[in-house]
């Protein structure tokens, strides 16, 4: 991602003994700054970036990485050179100036709103990336998309809002849509994860210079309600970095930072086997996950992101069954259940495996658009002129939770069978180590490890099960989300 420029020099200390060299090695010294550099960096972003150094002092970026969108400033001075040292005058603002919020304040900085309400622009591959070479929000002679996702950067493309909602023809089908319109995430809501990616961002590229922020997960994929949390992946090279030793060693330092903010708390360090920092925005009062190099995330993002928007069923489906999983007590990996992940992936196979399948397999009718190895930076435009599908299924939002419910309760066959987006289908479990024992194989589609391996203990995996049964008997026979998922409280919570 990064061949013309190097994060590449030594650690800040030397290694102990006996310790290999590895990619901590050849970090770079990160850059200390004092506690009231740190708060100057707050608060103090107009004449200098956020440390009072000139910007030039570091590399620019290179001319093959991703755009920064209107929330991110380029690279290089915003102001002219008469204005550098002094106070600058009213009239000579840059259109790139962000001030932090204070906290206190319930209103918004100025510039803020715009800047993020053009969700992700870093997300934007760079022009010469793009087919054409132009951007579609530049140039008025080219024609608008016209896919079924969302446009990420304000291309002159319906909204989210515009998406058409299918009909409810029954009780059920009715609360889940009542469920999903007062659940769903808000543009208020991704804005303000999209201030604080770009805001951190900043930050930590005084550590990684030519590193990434991006948001991704459900934030970004189309199934995240209004609680949900954010996940964030830094970049800080194109290929593969080791997630016990490499990965842990970046964390860490950039949690020695994050102490440093002021609008940051609670930075705390999980070794897992993607191991992430958890930290909390006070400004926005999201919850943040931060990984580092964890790519796959970014892809499965923006093909999650696809089927959510191919069919206008999936995403109401799909976030009540989310919720009911978490009502229940089956959707936390980190107590030896399902995460989010894996529930969406099982809904979406179960959508594909239909008699008269309600979405299609992305993977197989379009795989140029979700090659596993194209370019990252081309991951957010690949699916982007994919067109909506028409279903010959008509069945309500009801008949498709009953069904979805019956197909794991009573027909899938958890011993012996992985179930796949990839393929569309229930292939026979590989004899290989990572899914020989497992009590849920569900396949991640672009590395195609078990994203289920969480669910480890048997008491779980009967659980889980039992769920199922259980909720698919009682909604079957009353007919009303009530009995398995009391809808008041569940809006109440959002």
């Amino acid at each position: 991602m990064f061949p013309n420029s190097s994060i590449l020099g030594r650690p800040p200390f030397p290694p102990k003994r006996g310790q290999a060299n590895g990619f901590s090695m050849q970090l770079p010294v990160p850059v200390m700054f004092s506690q009231q550099q740190m708060i100057d960096s707050q608060f103090n972003m107009r004449n200098t970036n956020f440390h009072g150094f000139p910007i030039a002092r570091y590399p620019a970026t290179p001319p093959n990485d991703w755009m920064p969108g209107h929330s991110t400033p380029p690279h290089g001075p915003s102001v002219s050179v008469v204005t550098q040292g002094r106070k600058r005058r009213s009239d000579e603002h840059s259109q790139y100036d962000l001030k932090r919020q204070r906290f206190s304040s319930p209103a918004r900085s100025v510039g803020v709103s715009e800047a993020a309400s053009s969700p992700l622009g870093a997300h934007r591959a760079p022009p010469h990336l793009r087919s054409g070479g132009s951007s579609p929000a530049l140039s008025p002679h080219t024609p608008k998309p016209t896919g079924c996702v969302p446009p990420l950067s304000g291309e002159p493309q319906r909204s989210v809002a515009d998406m058409p909602l299918p009909p409810a023809k029954d009780k059920l089908s009715q609360q889940i849509l009542d469920l999903f319109q007062a659940c769903k995430q808000q543009s208020d809501d991704l804005e303000k994860k999209e201030v604080c990616r770009a805001q951190l961002q900043r930050e930590i590229q005084w550590l990684f210079p030519n590193s990434r922020v991006y948001l991704a997960g459900s934030s970004l994929n189309g199934f995240g309600s209004r609680s949900s949390d954010a996940d964030l992946c830094l970049v800080v090279q194109e290929g593969p970095l080791n997630q016990k030793t490499d990965a842990v060693y970046i964390l860490s330092l950039v949690q020695k930072l994050f102490y440093r903010l002021s609008y940051i708390e609670r930075p705390q360090l999980i070794r897992a086997k993607v191991p992430i920092l958890k930290f909390r925005d006070k400004v926005s009062g999201v919850e943040f996950d931060l990984n580092v190099n964890n790519v796959v995330g970014i892809r499965n993002t923006f093909l999650l992101r696809t089927y959510a928007y191919i069919e206008s069923r999936v995403r109401p489906i799909i976030l009540v069954i989310k919720k009911w999983a978490r009502h229940h007590g089956i959707n936390d990996a980190s107590r030896g259940t399902l995460s989010s992940y894996s529930l969406v992936l099982m809904v979406l196979h179960y959508l594909q495996t239909l008699p008269e399948p309600v979405i299609p397999c992305l993977q197989k009718e379009y795989p140029e658009c979700f090659n596993p190895s194209m370019d990252i930076h081309l991951v957010p435009e690949g699916p982007r002129d994919i067109p909506p599908y028409t279903s010959r299924n008509q069945s309500t939002l009801g008949d498709l939770f009953l069904g979805f419910l019956k197909y794991y309760a009573t027909i899938f066959n958890w011993d012996k069978f992985v179930i796949s987006v990839r393929e569309a289908a229930a292939f026979p479990r590989p004899s290989s180590r990572e899914w020989r024992d497992k009590f849920i194989c569900v396949e991640e589609p672009f590395d195609r490890t078990n994203t289920a391996r969480a669910v480890h203990e048997k008491i779980k995996f009967d659980a889980i099960k039992a769920e199922f049964m259980k909720s698919w008997n009682m909604l079957q026979l009353k007919k009303d989300l009530n009995f398995i998922l009391p809808v008041r409280a569940t809006i109440q919570k959002r």
